[in-house]
This record gives structure tokens, sequence and C-alpha cells, in this order.
């Protein structure tokens, strides 16, 4: 959807709220509490948002954990404050804030820096320069990348004030995003609602790795409610406080990156937004998938063929190819333990939308948790013959060691085992030379003096028969609210009436994730007609196929409006006591076939072992009805 111009910015946000509109008038989802008032951020689904999201989730499934014989599981949304510790969210799970000085309410910093930049460049301000244009191009561009110093400089070179109010802003500062909550009646151990389903897939790795024959590479994959206490959700279901999340670990050799299937998606071309063009204000161009990871515009290709498998979820879904990017993550905005990420964009009326986070996210989490857990969440490579190494060896002389330091000598002991091989060999070389050397203990705080009588430092060959080692994860991360909201937008359209006097609204869902498959109409209110339709029900029923059946008086045309703007694909029309009509929902075209024929038809078209153009073929001579 263009973005640039006055006229064009009313158009989509007249678009915007046409969809909004019939999206809640049929259902879909509502603001929850909605009698209370509502509560920013918190939806509601109704009967066919409901089954668009069953639908989307089925799919998901069947694309990635079917596909790729994930192991799936469930996991709780309450988590130990520690487990979240481990993983940084305590401390980093963090957005920028301000607030309005006079009346103290909250704005995400980069949110209102981002509707300033947009909002001259849509409007195409008189007085902005070209040379202004393209700096609030770049500020766009790298707004993820800013730190909190330098937000709150742009927002006060720009002027930019508490929306509603118009009072002067504090300065950003960081917002944990999580909920917090306790676990117990006495309120001693802390807990938070999950910001994400991963960390329970992380935190089982060893169980599910063993449930894996102990073998790599595998995946495991969960779906479940998250939750993020947003500063101002705003955007409907584009920023929510509870959502659903759908993730993938891909648990992978750090050595071997390579993916056996990578060939199968290695052709699809599509719209990709690497890092060096978004510094440099150009704009994303389509790239063949295996020339980008070849070039290493990708880092790896199991990196590489999780893209390639979520642009085809997406676009099977019904989000147009056009409007669908992959964007690299900036150098500095990318955590510091990613080797790589990209977000799959869809372009919707608010712009382009992340809803889909790929990201190869080394080895950082399981190390993490081991480091806090005390487990060992490793792997193992068997060799098929026994590998001499040289080993590092440091051996604490614990009597020594309890003589000098008393009760830290626990402390100190740690200390020494853990440092690196290039400490080591250093402590090693100044005790042969000196006798003695300084050390500094993290845990205490303090240097200590460490003598030769004290620790063993040396190398020994060893055989090793396998090579122990912690997996690096590829994860894939689906926002299932933001994808629905986008292809809610992409399948919405109107088209004149009959009549012509009024516009018509139709969802153009593809069968897979349409809420209902078909509807079935009596033409007219006739008992032979009545009891035909409900035999097809029940055939309907029996064959898993989801319907709706409407037997008032209406005019078929309007029956056939009302069910185009749910989205349904097919609807059969009963006209006779032993074969019906079945009608096209986007080209308003039928077929003719026999009642007991029906529920096959719809099946092979909806679960897509036929298309509509096969059973066109099949049954001859379409005819267009101009029903509406």
């Amino acid at each position: 959807m263009a973005i640039n111009g006055d006229s064009n910015v009313i158009n989509r946000d007249a678009f915007r709220q046409a969809v909004v509109n019939t999206l809640e008038r049929r259902l879909f989802y509502v603001p929850s509490f909605k009698i209370y008032g509502g509560v920013a951020g918190l939806y509601d689904y109704g009967p066919p948002g409901c089954a668009v999201k069953a639908n989307v989730l089925a799919f998901w499934r069947q694309h990635f954990v079917l596909e790729e014989n994930m192991l799936e599981v469930d996991c709780p949304c309450v988590t130990p404050e520690v487990v979240l510790k481990a993983s940084g969210h305590v401390d980093k799970f963090t957005d920028l804030m301000v607030k309005d000085e006079k009346t103290g309410t909250c704005y995400r910093a980069d949110h209102l820096l981002k509707d300033f930049c947009k909002d001259k460049l849509e409007k195409k301000d008189i007085n902005i320069t070209a040379e202004k244009a393209a700096e609030l191009k770049h500020v766009l561009a790298v707004l993820d990348d800013l730190s909190a110093e330098e937000l709150g400089e742009k927002i006060r070179e720009y002027g930019i004030v508490a929306p509603d109010t118009k009072n002067p802003l504090s300065d950003p500062y960081p917002f944990n995003l999580m909920f917090q909550t306790s676990i117990g009646p006495s309120g001693l151990s802390p807990g938070f609602m999950r910001p994400e389903t991963a960390q329970g897939i992380f935190v089982n790795f060893k169980d599910l790795y063993y449930y894996n024959g102990n073998k790599l590479p595998f995946a495991a994959a969960q779906i479940g409610q998250a939750f993020r206490n947003e500063i101002s959700p705003r955007q409907g279901l584009l920023r929510v406080r509870e959502f659903t999340l759908a993730e993938i670990e891909h648990f992978v050799d750090p050595e071997d990156k390579s993916h056996p299937k990578f060939s199968e998606v290695s052709n699809l071309e599509f719209l990709m937004f690497p890092r060096e063009k978004q510094v440099s204000g150009e704009p994303a161009k389509r790239i063949c998938l295996g020339e980008a990871v070849s070039k290493g515009i990708v880092n790896n290709e199991t990196l590489g063929y999780f893209i390639g498998r979520v642009y085809l979820f997406l676009t099977y879904l019904g989000i147009d190819k056009d409007r669908l990017r992959f964007r690299q993550h900036l150098a500095n905005e990318m955590a510091h333990y990613a080797a790589d990420c990209w977000d799959a964009e869809i372009e919707c009326s608010y712009g382009w939308i992340e809803c889909v986070g790929i990201a190869d996210r080394s080895a950082y989490d399981l190390r993490a948790h081991t480091d806090k857990s005390g487990v060992p969440l490793v792997a193992h490579e068997k060799f098929a013959e026994p590998r001499e190494v040289e080993k590092l060896v440091i051996a604490p002389v614990k009597k020594e060691l309890g003589l000098a330091f008393k009760g830290d000598q626990r402390m100190v002991c740690e200390a020494l085992e853990v440092m690196s091989e290039e400490e080591a060999m250093e402590m090693k070389a100044n005790l042969e030379s000196k006798g003695e050397v300084e050390f500094h203990v993290c845990t205490l705080a303090k240097d200590v003096t460490i003598n030769k009588n004290m620790v063993t430092i040396s190398k020994e060959k060893k055989k090793e028969y396998q090579r122990v080692f912690t997996p690096s994860v590829i994860e894939p991360s689906f926002g299932i609210g933001r994808i629905i909201y986008c292809l809610y937008e992409h399948s919405f359209y109107t088209r004149p009436s009959k009549t012509g006097d009024e516009q018509l609204n139709v969802f153009r869902f593809p069968p897979l994730v349409a809420p209902i498959k078909c509807t079935v109409f009596p033409l007219v209110q006739n008992q032979q007609y009545e009891e035909v339709a409900k035999h097809i029900s029940q055939i309907l029923t029996a064959a898993g196929i989801s319907y709706k059946i409407d037997m008032t008086g209406t005019s078929i045309g309007k029956r056939y409006a009302r069910t185009d703007e749910l989205g349904v694909p097919f609807a059969i029309t009963v006209d006779s006591t032993s074969s019906v009509t079945i009608r096209e929902r986007d080209s308003k075209v039928q077929i003719r076939v026999n009642v007991e024929e029906v529920a096959s038809v719809v099946k092979e078209v909806t679960e897509g072992q036929s298309t509509w153009n096969d059973m066109l073929l099949k049954y001859n001579a379409p005819t267009v009805v101009d029903d509406e």
C-alpha cells in the first residue's frame, strides 16, 4: 500500500478503518472487557477469529513440526525469576520510556520519534529540504540502533512533546516489560509471566536431547501465550500485552551449520533487505536465497533454510509476496551473542511490521542456563577412533589454600579452576620465574597472592573418545496475532453490489485458513430443500468440514454477501433434491454436482488436493452468476 502524499495517507487510514470495522462487526476480534471500557492491549477473539487462528496454527504445525519431525513441548506461562535472570530478561528486557512531565502519562520513546519522522515524510512538509528528508529517512532506518541518550537528543532536537497534552517529556529511561508475580502464598518465590516461550525449551534441552537419541541436529517447538507489559499499546492486534507465540529452537553443531534440505528452498527469490542497504538508504531488492547464503549475506545454510520455509509458510497463508520482505538486523541492533538475525516484515496500513524473527542465537542460552543451574546442557560427538589431545590441567592444592585463605578457600579454588588457558599459562610462567603472583578473585572482589605451592598447572596428553560441546540454536519466532492481522488486510477487498449502489466487503482467505469452509443455503423456504440441506450438513460434519447453514428467507444474493464478508470460500445452494450448485467466492463461478459428491469436492479443494480450476474442468461448462 502506498504511503506517500496526503491523499494516500487518508486512503490508507480509510482502508484500515474499513477492515477493522468489518472485523469487529463480524466478531473476528473485539476489545476485551468491552462493557467496562476495555483495557489497552488486550483483545478477545470471536468465533471466526478463533477459527482463523486455529487454522493458522494447524498449518504451522503441519508446515514446520511435522515436516521437520520437531519435538513439541508445552511449558508453563509462570516462570521462576532464576530462569529469566539467567537468560538476561530480568536485567535487559526493556524498552525506553518517556513521561509527560506534568501528567505522568508514559510513552515509548522510539514510537514518538518514529511517528514524528513518518508524519513529516508522508505529509511532504514544504519546509523540509531534501537534505532534511534524507536525515529523517536515515533516523527511521537506524531507529532500533539508537541509545537512550541518542533518542533523547533527537526528541529534544525535533521538539517532540506529549501527543495528547503537548507537555514536555522526560529523558528516555529503561522500563522492564515483564509482568511480575510470585509463586506460592508466601510471596518469597518471585516469578514472571513469560515474555517468550523459548526458555521452556532451553531448560528442557538435556531431556529433549536424550529423547532424540542423543543426536543432533534436532528442533523443539512450542505454541503458547506470552506476556509483555507494553508501555503504550496501539495498532490493534499488532502490539498487545498478551499474545500467542509459535517458536522453534533448532539445535545444531556450531562447527556444521549446513542443512540437508537447503536445496529445496535455495532457488526461492524474494525481497531481502541486508543491513548494508538499510544504512546506505537503498531499498530492499529481490535476491535468490541460494545466492544470499553463498555470498555470506545470510550467515549459514540452516538459517537460510528457515528463512525460505518462513517465506513459503506466509505466502501459503495468503500474505502478498510483494508486500513481504526479510530485513537483516543492523550490527548494533543485534544481540551481542547472535551470529545473524533476520525479520520477516509484512507491509500493511501501519507500514512494515515485524511478524517473524529468524535468528542464529549461537550457544548463548544453553551456556547461560548451564552456568546458572550447574547442569551441563551439552551434546556429544563420538569419534570413530580415539584422538590424542593436549589438555590443560589446573590442580589447586586445597590444603595450602585452606591455610592461606581459611573461609575464602572455596572461592579462590573455584576461581583458579575456571581460568582460561591463556590466564593459566601466564600464571604458570610467573610462578616459575617469581614464585608468586597476584590473582583477582571476582567473587571476593579483591586480589590475592598465589604462590607456587598452592596450584599445579600443566598440559597433559590424553586420549579423547568424544567431543563435548554446547550446541548453537537457530530460532524462528512467530507472532501469530501480527501475522493474522496482516493476513486480514491482505485478504480484504470490496466489490460493487449487483445494483452498483453499495460496496460489498470480501475477505479472500485461502481455503486453508478460512474460518468456515462452506455455507449451505436452500434457495427458497421449502421443506424438501431444507431436508436436503440438513442431509448435506450431516455429510459435511462426518467429513470434518466446517460449515454454516442458513435457512432464512433472505434473498440468495444477500446470503452470499454475508458469507463473502466472513471469507467463506464456497457456497452450496440447494435448488433441487438430487443436485446442488457450489459457488466460488471470488470468481462467483458455480458448478453443479450431485448431493453425495458435495463433501468430497469441498474437502479436495480446501485441503489442497485439487484446485477450483480442476473442479471447473471436471464438472464442465461453469456459468458466472451475477448474484449480488
